[in-house]
């Protein structure tokens, strides 16, 4: 079974969360989970934080927002 603290923890070493991680840690959290899967996920959340972890779906979002729009498209 697939734990929070191994999402995280391939998560922070690869540098990169990823759509399908964030999916995967969503379904994870609305289960129970232990204090050790807690205290990984906070990790997680302190490196995307602190831009050690880019996350695919911030990147999606600016992506979107710096695109020039055209009035006659």
């Amino acid at each position: 079974m697939t734990r929070i603290r191994d999402i995280a923890q391939q998560v922070i070493v690869k540098g990169y969360l990823s759509l399908e991680d964030e999916r995967k840690l969503r379904s994870l959290l609305n289960k129970k989970y232990d204090l050790d899967d807690f205290k990984a996920f906070m990790n997680l959340q302190w490196a995307v934080m602190d831009r050690r972890v880019k996350q695919e779906s911030l990147e999606q979002i600016r992506s979107c927002l710096t695109k020039p729009t055209s009035l006659f498209s």
